[in-house]
């Protein structure tokens, strides 16, 4: 599929990446959004929580599913902007909030992580069976993105009702993502992701000393160390650079037959050149890339308080509605 050519133009000011990324987490607010929690327990033992936003027609037979990114939530304003700006177009809306994101920390050892497909095979699988939706979209946000394009890739039963996927700002390949965070020019967001990983590792060696310690978790100074120590082994991988090969999307894409859209923005920090997979989408006819000049990471900022890839999730997703 030749890859889409992007409209998007922002501000000037919003066209440096770092406050394109930075603004919008600490400036955006998004009200009159009314969610509902539901919570999905898992036959491990453990539960996920699902928060939910109707259409105000209440009538819609299409719900899109929305999964946040690193140590997000279903409460950020990047996944309550677009719910609002989606329940405003009378479609039903469900926010996933990853294993141990929601206020409640998670029953075992093992958490979310880039590569938990079997987790959102887990919802939709719940969705599908319990609801009467026609028609499921799904639309990730940085990690979760890549858990949806690695989904949408390796999963040979999707169910029918899924017919269109939207992934923003993806690092499909997770290791070249991990070498741009790991850059001077990122040590905000760095060290920002280190503190909120290492606090919850604090939790869980409070709630399993046996598996890992205190020490052990001081030691972490960068994402490679936490991904080494604790979200490789924790979910059956040998070290951070075999989770990082395994559970990259780049690996999945090829085999994508759901109808998906890929924004990129070109002057994303966090992704390196690998992260902008053109070979597969000019070879997979299911696959849109779209690369706009802007946009910093999760930044799409636009006018009216609605960001540019909430109207463009919109219009992809509703040519299959």
């Amino acid at each position: 599929m030749p890859i889409l050519t992007a409209t998007y133009q922002p501000p000037i000011v919003m066209r440096n990446a770092h406050v394109a990324t930075i603004y919008p987490n600490l400036f955006r607010h998004v009200n009159h959004l009314t969610q509902q929690r539901e919570r999905l327990e898992l036959n491990d033992g453990d539960f996920i929580d699902l928060d939910w936003s109707y259409a105000s027609s209440y009538a819609t037979n299409h719900l899109v599913i929305i999964l946040h990114g690193l140590e997000g939530n279903a409460q950020r304003p990047y996944i309550k902007g677009l719910a609002k700006h989606l329940t405003s177009k009378d479609l039903d809306v469900v926010a996933v909030n990853l294993r141990n994101c929601s206020e409640q920390p998670n029953r075992i050892y093992a958490s979310y992580h880039a590569g938990a497909s079997e987790d959102l095979g887990h919802v939709i699988q719940h969705l599908s069976t319990k609801y009467a939706y026609d028609k499921i979209s799904i639309c990730g946000f940085s990690l979760g993105g890549n858990i949806v394009l690695k989904y949408l890739g390796e999963t040979q039963d999707i169910p029918a009702a899924i017919v269109s996927a939207v992934a923003v700002s993806v690092p499909c390949d997770l290791y070249d993502s991990l070498r741009q965070i790991e850059k001077p020019a990122n040590f905000i967001y760095r060290n920002r992701f280190v503190r909120h990983l290492k606090s919850k590792l604090f939790q869980r060696a409070g709630d399993f000393p046996d598996d890992i310690s205190n020490e052990a978790i001081k030691a972490c100074q960068s994402l490679l160390d936490i991904d080494d120590l604790y979200t490789s082994k924790a979910h059956g991988y040998k070290n951070a650079k075999e989770y990082y090969l395994k559970c990259s999307s780049k690996n999945f894409l090829s085999q994508i037959r759901i109808p998906t859209l890929l924004l990129n923005a070109k002057n994303d920090s966090f992704l390196g050149a690998a992260c902008y997979p053109i070979a597969a989408a000019e070879t997979n006819t299911s696959l849109f890339l779209e690369m706009p000049e802007y946009g910093g990471h999760v930044g799409f900022y636009d006018k009216k308080n609605l960001y540019y890839h909430e109207r463009r999730a919109y219009e992809f997703i509703s040519q299959f509605s």
